[in-house]
């Protein structure tokens, strides 16, 4: 892929039209493989918020009202333009965020699937019967909110773009999106497929911008429900804001995921996976294998063949396809690298990595830390980088007590060979997600949230849905006269 070298605009998709800012205010994007702009990108204000609500709020009743199956067909031919300019979008995905070209293309396939999973929900969306005796026939129906507010992250803009969009269209909603700064480039793009698939114009809108952008949009009285993807602090501002127009909030906040390798694992097994749990997308996973609890018994030899590993990574911008691209920005490229420091200070050894690379771009080696423990703030706070923290633990001491031991609960994984061991871990560990003898075991179909610090609701599978539909109950006398029925009953 060839890098743009002329700068591109890009207005508000508002209604279907490409509309710029009220206010005239764009930020540059830039290419974290170089640090150079490519784009110049449009910051919402208040006005253009309130007209993109306003648009999503007009769509509504006619999207709402459309034949479910009719939604499910739209929602598939949305897929299928997705899947037709996979290419296209993996590009602009790389330029955006950083990441490996393959990486960005597996990202899209899969935004594809979210939209072909839920199209074929949208005409399944079943009431129930409530058996309540022969005088009165009981029962619920679900309806969608009606606006949904969409506030997605930097490291995968285009797949959670669809994750989030897709169970909300299938639901009956319709959405204004706001994409991370850094990344917006995917959602456009992703947004206008979804138009020419037939989605209506005015149902799916796009306002890029900070976190003024964001304030306006969560706090507009407008919206109905709102899905936000990003960090503890940010997520409790989107909280405060909901609670002014009391707006049901569906949180994912990300993680402190510990692996924990117990002494009967494969550990060639163990180490691959963790390998790839935390340096994937550079560790910009909020499931990314944060912490590997390590039986002393391996310990030694885990962090001789993860070194190896991390050590073997080609690092280089992601339209060469690398093993690992750069960070995603200027700013989290310095944080990434104080957390390293702050490592150092509290009495870790660096085994591997560590440092930048001497090159353009935001490149930060895949680094391991040994001798931590899990009271140091690299064991406690989410780095979001190529960073893994390596601890180790005797037969004295309870490794999922190790594990639980953080303000986050996403995810977790379990390496061992005895089941019985195995489930007893995923009984215990406070996580939204359990993984056994792998990493990254969920899928488009299967619930994907956290507990503690780490959210609230779910995204992904059949699960998802709760955040874009609610329950009305209809409870019809069959009885004739007056009846005694009381409040409280």
């Amino acid at each position: 892929m060839e890098r743009a070298r002329s700068t591109e605009r890009y207005d508000l998709l508002i209604g279907g039209e490409r509309v710029p800012p009220a206010e005239g205010a764009y930020v540059d994007t830039v290419d974290p493989a170089t640090g150079e702009s490519f784009a110049a990108v449009a910051v919402a204000g208040e006005s253009d918020v309130d007209r993109a609500v306003g648009a999503a709020r007009a769509a509504f009743p006619e999207w709402r009202d459309t034949d479910p199956a009719t939604r499910g067909r739209t929602l598939f031919r949305a897929a299928e333009r997705i899947r037709a300019h996979a290419d296209e979008l993996a590009e602009i995905e790389t330029q955006d965020q950083g990441k490996p070209l393959s990486q960005a293309r597996s990202d899209v396939l899969s935004a594809a699937r979210y939209f072909e999973y839920y199209a074929g929900a949208a005409d399944k969306l079943e009431g129930t019967s409530v058996p309540v005796g022969t005088g009165q026939v009981d029962f619920t129906v679900r309806e969608p909110y009606g606006v949904s507010a969409q506030i997605t992250p930097w490291n995968f803009p285009g797949n959670l773009f669809a994750r989030g969009v897709a169970p909300a269209l299938a639901a009956g909603n319709t959405a204004v999106v706001k994409p991370a700064p850094t990344t917006p480039l995917s959602t456009y793009r992703l947004a206008e497929l979804c138009h020419e698939a037939g989605v209506p114009e005015s149902a799916v809108n796009v306002v890029s911008g900070g976190g003024e952008t964001g304030a306006a949009l969560t706090g507009h009285e407008g919206v109905d429900t709102i899905t936000f993807t990003g960090s503890v602090a940010t997520g409790q501002r989107v909280m405060q804001a909901a609670a002014a127009e009391v707006t049901p909030v569906t949180l994912e906040l990300g993680g402190k995921n510990p692996a924990i390798v117990y002494p009967d694992a494969d550990l060639e097994e163990a180490v691959s996976w963790v390998d790839r749990g935390i340096f994937t997308n550079a560790g910009q996973v909020c499931s990314a294998a944060d912490r590997a609890i390590v039986h002393e018994d391996h310990y030694d030899e885990f962090v001789e063949r993860i070194v190896e590993r991390a050590e073997a990574y080609e690092l280089a911008p992601g339209d060469e396809d690398p093993d690992m691209g750069p960070l995603n920005s200027a700013d989290h490229f310095e944080r990434v690298l104080d957390y390293v420091d702050v490592g150092i200070a509290e009495g870790a050894t660096v085994a591997t990595g560590g440092e930048a690379l001497d090159r353009d771009g935001y490149f930060v080696e895949p680094t391991v830390l040994t001798d931590v423990d899990n009271d140091m703030r690299v064991a406690q706070e989410e780095i979001f980088g190529p960073v893994l923290a390596v601890i180790p633990y005797g037969d004295d001491e309870d490794p999922v007590a190790i594990g639980n031991d953080v303000a986050y609960g996403l995810v977790a994984g379990v390496f061992t060979n005895d089941v019985r061991r195995a489930h007893r871990a995923a009984q215990r560990l406070e996580a939204g997600n359990v993984y056994v003898n792998k990493w990254f075991g969920d899928t488009n179909q299967t619930p994907f949230g956290g507990y503690k610090r780490s959210g609230i609701g779910r995204e992904k599978g059949l699960a998802a849905l709760d955040s874009y539909l609610q329950t009305k109950n209809v409870a019809v006398n069959l009885d004739s006269g007056a009846g005694d029925d009381l409040p409280g009953a």
